[in-house]
């Protein structure tokens, strides 16, 4: 949600960036909103002003047997509150218009984050390890899994339809060796705390992270009512959800490994083969909770972070900016992260690490109070992968595949996998 004191203040750099965005001016139609819900509200006020005093003045009537002008006023107040009642519906309207607009509107991207129209436009901004050689032709990682008879499409599809998958035997033990891999770097070495959420939630907690009310097709949805989380970025940011914390709790940083579900909504036709884009896959998830000037040390910090799990399997990577015609809707600022897959000759992203700055503190009523100080102010907040699991495991088959269609485990997660040093057709 946007600060409407800052878009009062500065309407023409909140056009900017929305137009940055890509998007039109909506400073004009905000203001004209707010100034509209203002004027009801102090009108509102005023009519309860004068009904307490007319409600005072019909016990001195009375008092003085005045008993015409006590009904006068008795009816006033009658008028009174049923004025009141018509103009606090009316003023609902007028701020649920209000918040409504602001809710559709994407945060505004920080001045350093290159202007650009879509993914063609972001910056490579470093490129790390080196890619693996080969003396044959590298597959894919579903012709490795599918011949390897651990990877099978067909059988999901039976009980699921497209963009599912059954993984079994020694693909499936690696899926859980990484994310265990994973959560203990994080936790251990870079101080998060593990957290086991729900992955049922309900509105509240979808519009507080802002997948609602923009993002409802990408979601899948009971019929109860529960959203399915399409990352555990959701329940873990909203573990702060309307509380008022210490300056002395900052930073909180929680990590979770969550299965995530995607409708992948406007994808068709795109890596329809394999792991790589999928209703239902694993992810580790970090978020952080920050004071607002540690907010972009805490960027870079979690950004290495994820890069430390790729560096520890031997994996070869880039590191994005993303520019403005690609970042989430909630973020300020983003780094993507790309394992080189070389069945596929390209790099593919494996985690994106984004500051969204208090745009979702401000939608989830979350706030901090400076040590010493009575004012309230709030926090920052940060997600990113680290990293997607199934997206991991894709990265593992195509870099240590042997000519053979056997798997080298990496060294790293070989005590995670009893031991075993390669994965080899049963």
């Amino acid at each position: 949600m946007h600060d409407l004191k800052w878009i009062r203040a500065n309407p023409a750099d909140f056009d900017g960036g929305l137009k940055r965005r890509g998007m039109q001016p909506h400073s004009a139609e905000i203001l004209a909103l707010d100034e509209e819900n203002r004027a009801h509200i102090a009108k509102l006020q005023e009519m309860q002003t004068r009904r307490n005093a007319v409600s005072k003045q019909i016990g001195k009537a009375k008092g003085s047997g005045d008993e015409a002008k006590a009904k006068e006023l008795m009816d006033e107040v009658a008028s009174l509150k049923e004025d009141y009642a018509a103009g606090e519906k009316q003023g609902g309207k007028i701020a649920d218009d209000l918040n409504a607009l602001l809710a559709s509107l994407p945060n505004i991207p920080l001045d350093e984050v290159p202007d650009g129209g879509g993914e063609a436009d972001n910056v490579v901004t470093r490129t790390e390890g080196e890619k693996p050689s080969f003396s044959f032709t590298p597959k894919e990682h579903f012709d490795l899994g599918e011949d390897l008879g651990m990877l099978d499409f067909e059988t999901a599809a039976k009980m699921s339809g497209a963009r599912f998958a059954v993984l079994s035997g020694p693909l499936a033990r690696l899926e859980r060796a990484l994310a265990a891999f994973m959560l203990d770097i994080h936790t251990t070495e870079y101080g998060y705390t593990e957290v086991v959420p729900p992955i049922l939630v309900r509105d509240e907690a979808v519009f507080g992270t802002a997948q609602l009310p923009k993002f409802a097709e990408d979601l899948f949805r009971t019929e109860n009512g529960y959203w399915l989380i399409p990352t555990a970025e959701v329940p873990l940011t909203n573990m702060v959800r309307e509380q008022i914390l210490a300056e002395s709790e900052l930073p909180k940083r929680f990590a979770a490994h969550t299965p995530c579900f995607r409708s992948e909504a406007g994808s068709a036709g795109k890596d329809t083969r394999g792991l790589i884009r999928m209703h239902q896959f694993s992810k580790v998830e970090m978020v952080s909770v920050v004071h607002p000037r540690e907010a972009m040390d805490e960027l870079e910090r979690m950004t290495g972070c994820a890069e430390e799990i790729l560096k520890r399997l031997g994996l070869a990577y880039q590191v994005l900016t993303l520019c403005t015609g690609d970042m989430g809707f909630t973020a300020r600022k983003t780094y993507d992260l790309e394992v080189w897959l070389p069945g596929q000759d390209s790099y593919r992203e494996i985690s994106s690490c984004s500051v969204c700055g208090d745009f979702q503190t401000r939608r989830m009523k979350t706030r901090f109070r400076e040590a010493g100080g009575k004012t309230l102010h709030f926090p920052h907040t940060l997600n990113g992968s680290g990293l997607a699991v199934g997206r991991t495991m894709v990265a593992v088959l195509e870099n240590y595949q042997q000519e053979d269609g056997s798997i080298m485990i990496p060294e790293a997660l070989r005590s995670y996998m009893g031991g075993l040093e390669k994965i080899e057709k049963s």
